[in-house]
C-alpha cells in the first residue's frame, strides 16, 4: 500500500509528489479493485488541477476583491483584511483519510455493519474547502462610544455584510450552497433568506469555543467550491493563537480521526489502510522530510514556502480604517 509519506524525502516539489503519489495510487487501485483509492486519487488530481492551471485564481480573486471594495465604501470606519489559501497537501491527505475513519466509524457504530464502497464513496462528496477566504474585521477603538460594547458593535457588522455576501457574490458567478446544518430557534443576527447559506459558528461555537460563519460557493466560471469564513478579530486571534488554534484543532481531531475501539484490525479493508495512512501522518518528523522549498526545525518551527504543511496563501488584501484616529460625525 502507498502512502504520502513513501514520496517526502526526495527532495522533489509538492506537484512531482503528488503527481507521482496519484499516479502509483490509481495504478495499485485499479489493480487491487479499490474504489476508495481510485476516488482518493482523483481528489488529488484536484489538488494538481490547483497547482498547476492557477490562472483561474487570478479571475476568482478579482471578483472576491470587488467585494473588498464593496466594504472599502460602504465601511470606511471599519479595518479589515481578506486573505486567502489553497489548502495545503498534508492537511487535505490527512482530513481525506479522516473522512473515511468517521463515516465507517459512526455508520458501524449506528448500523452494526459496515458500510459499502458506494456508500463509502459518497460520503467523501464534502470536500468543499480546497480554496478558502477569510474576512477578518474590527472596529477601532476610537469609534467606539461610551458605554457601547466593541463586541456588539462588531457582532451587528459582521452579520450586515455576511447577509450582503451571498447576492453580491452571485452576481459576479458565484453561487451559494445550502448548508446541511439548521437550526429550528435560530437567534444569530443572519436574515431569514441569508441563513440556510451558512453555518453559524457565531451563535453555535464549536466545543473548542472557536466562533466564525461559515459559507461555500460555487464558482461557475472556474467550476469550483470555494468557502468563505467571516470573523471579528478576536475571533480570528482565538482561532490562530488561541484555545482553537489550527494545531490544537488538528490534535483533537487526531483522536476522532484514529478511533478504531470498536473496529477490529482486518475486519474492513477500507478503515485499516485510511488509519495506517493517517498514523504515519500524524507521526511524521518534518524536520527530517526533503521537500523543494520547504524547511522544519521541529514540527513547530516551520518555513513552509510551497503548501505542503502550511496553505499556500492567495488574494492578501488589507484595508486601515480611513479614519483610524478620528470619529465620523
Amino acid at each position: 500500500m502507498v502512502t504520502l509519506n513513501d514520496y517526502l524525502y526526495s527532495g522533489n516539489t509538492v506537484l512531482k509528489i503528488l503527481l507521482q503519489y496519484s499516479t502509483d495510487l490509481k495504478k495499485e487501485a485499479v489493480e487491487g479493485h479499490n474504489p476508495i483509492d481510485l476516488a482518493h486519487s482523483n481528489f488529488l488530481m484536484q489538488i494538481i488541477e490547483l497547482l498547476e492551471h492557477s490562472d483561474f485564481l487570478a479571475s476568482q480573486s478579482q471578483r472576491i476583491k470587488e467585494f473588498y471594495l464593496y466594504m472599502t465604501q460602504e465601511y470606511p470606519f471599519l479595518a479589515f483584511t481578506f486573505k486567502g489559501r489553497i489548502k495545503s497537501l498534508i492537511r487535505s491527505e490527512e482530513k481525506f483519510n479522516g473522512y473515511i475513519l468517521e463515516f465507517i466509524y459512526d455508520f458501524y457504530k449506528a448500523n452494526g455493519r459496515y458500510p459499502s464502497e458506494t456508500e463509502i464513496k459518497n460520503s467523501l462528496n464534502c470536500f468543499r474547502d480546497l480554496i478558502a477566504y477569510r474576512i477578518v474585521i474590527s472596529l477601532p477603538q476610537c469609534h467606539i462610544k461610551e458605554g457601547e460594547s466593541r463586541e456588539e458593535q462588531e457582532l451587528k457588522y459582521l452579520y450586515e455584510i455576511a447577509n450582503v455576501l451571498p447576492e453580491f457574490l452571485e452576481q459576479k458567478g458565484f453561487s451559494p450552497r445550502v448548508s446541511v446544518e439548521t437550526e429550528e430557534d435560530y437567534k444569530g443576527g443572519l436574515k431569514e433568506e441569508t441563513r440556510p447559506y451558512y453555518r453559524d459558528y457565531v451563535q453555535t461555537p464549536r466545543p473548542s469555543g472557536y466562533r466564525s460563519l461559515h459559507i461555500t460557493f460555487y464558482d461557475n466560471l472556474t467550476r469550483c467550491y470555494t468557502e468563505v469564513q467571516l470573523r471579528t478579530k478576536d475571533m480570528d486571534d482565538y482561532a490562530e493563537i488561541g484555545d482553537a488554534n489550527h494545531f490544537g484543532y488538528e490534535k483533537s481531531q487526531e483522536v476522532n480521526r484514529t478511533r478504531s475501539d470498536i473496529i477490529l484490525p482486518g475486519e474492513c479493508r477500507y478503515f485499516d489502510e485510511a488509519y495506517e495512512r493517517l498514523v504515519k501522518l500524524q507521526e511524521l518528523e518534518l524536520s527530517k522530510v526533503d521537500v523543494n522549498m520547504f524547511k522544519a526545525y521541529n514540527n513547530q518551527l516551520i518555513n513552509d514556502g510551497c503548501g505542503l504543511f502550511r496553505g499556500r496563501q492567495i488574494l492578501p488584501f488589507e484595508h486601515l480604517s480611513r479614519f483610524q484616529n478620528d470619529l465620523i460625525e
